[in-house]
């Protein structure tokens, strides 16, 4: 290779033609901390430079001249000709901004979130604009989906399961990288076409990345689409919880129950030895510790919310409560029944050789992969110390309201009033009826970034990260009421009260309400309307509900037909003309039963909504003091739709059965 002409070089690169200083100007104009007793060598400028081993004079596999090598270290100042060849960046300057107005006119975002995602990455080093959109708010898929348009990449949307049990991914490509590589990348193979794998990432720059997989997989050609953040997570979990699923199937009981000696079938005097027996020592035996981990895996593998350790005279049956409806799922030895007992109150850090008293604590563990927090509450029977635990699982919470099952006008009503900027909202209904699930979701519509949300919850059963939550402590004092009044002088926006359950909680949430704050909390109540009354009853004076309450919301669950065994069979006589009220005629659909829904027809829950909004004249008719039957009939007359209207439209749209809405709507009918 010849020798290049450097003045030429930086011409064409369109620099500023500016003479090359001499090396004893710079050294005198550049120089930084120069010791005092340094003196400059003889001037080695003016000396011909001799070529290198490249042959370019710019040093090469030889390295610098020793002039140059020796020399003191200097600092390239702005104007430098060659400061303008590169300059590295996170996020160019122009695609960023053509990625604020596009989002902005296609409405994804709004001017206020795109200027305090940019107000942001100023000030966050490494950070993309795109991921601070994400975390404002912005729909990640839309968002990603003009990244690609920008990038003029192809955007395609991932289908982690479908109803007939195929995936939109590349399974066996997956398990060859490894769910870890794929998850810690943000990669994944899609399918192949031809000779070539398609290959979808979260960003149009991952060059290196997809070199690593054609590496790693032994191919030589791939296709680079990108694809939404939270479709790889959804596709990389489900083959994660389907590998956990088969390692919980190959679990033998038989082995695990090893070393516990079998009963004894001989005729004996009975005696109650458990004062006498090393509970603690048992607990933490093999078999014991390996059962345990066996009843809480099985329960987190069928997605049952709760688990019953029952003991009764000769057996114990262990119980888990899926879809709402309890299940018998084992019936492990009677012998047990102590040592796991002891073995939960160990892990739940509670006292062991307490047996009269009910007590109540919690267990932090990683289960199939997934970080759980299970709620542990125990009472003495005749029959021994029954244990119920809670699974308190963030997976469960991590839904949108739009996935709650809220039909489209009552859904746009909910959302226009958790956006008032003060008021009391409640939320009615049983325990277990979800709740918790609607306020958690409703808090997640927030703008949590612009807005200071605090809740006080008596227990504290989901952590939501950019909310300060507050756990009630009775014993010492730690009220609602009390916890309610420290938190109107933390500056807050929206308040969240787990429950108004006496005069002082009902009458601080009134006042908060009005001025200026929104509450939002529950009430236990059979429907919409007799929320008015409780509060009433409650002490509260009428005048003071009908002023600060803008909405309360009923709910119940119930259950979904399978999608995987779902049929239609012709609607009974006696419920013809009933059905026939709310437009179902002729067939309705059901379960029939399947393996997927252990043979019960029923999978998942979706929710029954009754949304009473309070205007004018029914804010009347609260200062009155109204009987609950007629202002019932008074906000039906007004429009509102009761529990069972709700429950019968998802009947003739397919998603529930007759049964189920009755079962649940009982009380409202």
């Amino acid at each position: 290779m010849g020798r290049f002409d450097i003045d030429q070089l930086l011409k064409s690169l369109g620099t500023p033609e500016q003479p090359i200083a001499p090396a004893r100007e710079i050294a005198r104009e550049e120089v930084v901390d120069v010791p005092s007793a340094w003196e400059p060598g003889p001037p080695v400028v003016d000396a011909p430079r001799p070529p290198d081993a490249r042959g370019d004079g710019l040093g090469g596999a030889l390295g610098p001249t020793p002039a140059l090598r020796d020399a003191a270290p200097t600092r390239v100042r702005p104007d430098d000709a060659l400061s303008d060849l590169y300059v590295p960046s996170e996020v160019d300057s122009t695609a960023m901004q053509d990625l604020a107005t596009m989002l902005l006119e296609r409405g994804v975002a709004n001017a206020e979130q795109i200027a305090s995602a940019q107000r942001l990455q100023k000030q966050s080093v490494g950070r993309k604009l795109s991921e601070l959109l994400r975390e404002a708010g912005v729909s990640e898929h839309r968002l990603a989906e003009a990244v690609a348009e920008l990038a003029r990449m192809p955007f395609e949307r991932i289908a982690a399961q479908s109803s007939d049990g195929s995936c939109g991914f590349d399974k066996a490509s997956v398990k060859r990288l490894t769910v870890e590589f794929c998850k810690s990348n943000h990669v994944l193979p899609l399918r192949t076409e031809g000779t070539r794998l398609i290959v979808g990432s979260t960003s149009p720059d991952d060059v290196f990345i997809l070199d690593e997989l054609k590496r790693r997989l032994g191919i030589s050609s791939v296709r680079h689409v990108l694809v939404a953040a939270c479709d790889i997570h959804a596709a990389l979990q489900t083959v994660s919880d389907a590998d956990a699923s088969r390692a919980a199937d190959d679990v033998d009981v038989d082995a695990l129950l090893a070393g516990v000696d079998s009963e004894d079938e001989t005729v004996e005097v009975e005696k109650d030895d458990s004062d006498s027996r090393d509970l603690e020592a048992e607990a933490d035996s093999s078999p014991v510790v390996r059962y345990v981990n066996h009843i809480i895996q099985s329960a987190v593998k069928e997605g049952a919310s709760d688990i019953h350790i029952e003991p009764d005279e000769k057996t114990l049956k262990v119980r888990f409560r899926i879809d709402g409806v309890l299940f018998e799922s084992m019936t492990p030895p009677k012998k047990l029944h102590a040592a796991l007992t002891s073995r939960l109150k160990i892990m739940a850090n509670l006292d062991i050789a307490e047996k009269r008293l009910p007590q109540d604590g919690r267990i932090r563990a990683t289960v199939m992969g997934r970080r759980l927090d299970l709620r542990v509450s125990t009472v003495p029977t005749p029959k021994g110390e029954k244990t119920v635990m809670r699974i308190l699982d963030n997976r469960s919470i991590q839904v949108t309201l739009d996935d709650l099952g809220f039909a489209e006008d009552t859904l746009t009503i909910w959302k226009k009033q958790i956006e008032q900027p003060h008021g009391i909202i409640l939320v009615t209904g049983p325990t277990g009826s979800g709740k918790t699930t609607t306020l958690y979701s409703s808090i997640r519509q927030m703008d949590t970034r612009r807005l200071n949300v605090s809740t006080v919850e008596d227990p504290v059963e989901y952590n939501l990260s950019g909310i300060t939550q507050i756990q009630t402590h009775e014993r010492i004092g730690m009220t609602f009421a009390k916890a309610l009044k420290a938190l109107l002088r933390q500056d807050p926006d929206v308040i969240m009260v787990g429950e108004i359950r006496d005069t002082e909680t009902a009458q601080t949430a009134i006042q908060a309400a009005l001025t200026g704050h929104l509450v939002l909390s529950t009430l236990h109540t059979n429907d919409a309307p007799s929320s008015i009354t409780r509060l009433i009853n409650i002490g509260v004076e009428p005048f003071l509900v009908g002023a600060a309450l803008h909405a309360v919301l009923a709910q119940r669950l119930v259950r979904k037909i399978c999608p995987h065994c779902i049929t239609e069979k012709p609607i009974p006589e006696q419920m013809e003309d009933v059905l026939s009220l709310y437009g179902i005629f002729g067939t309705m659909k059901v379960g029939a039963g399947c393996n997927a829904c252990r043979q019960t027809g029923h999978a998942g829950r979706v929710g029954l909504y009754e949304l009473l909004v309070l205007d004018d004249f029914l804010r009347d008719k609260v200062s009155a003091s109204p009987n609950v039957v007629e202002f019932r009939r008074i906000c039906i007359e007004r429009g509102m739709a009761t529990l069972r209207d709700d429950g019968f439209a998802k009947v003739k749209q397919g998603r529930t059965t007759v049964e189920d809405v009755l079962r649940v709507t009982e009380a409202t009918a």
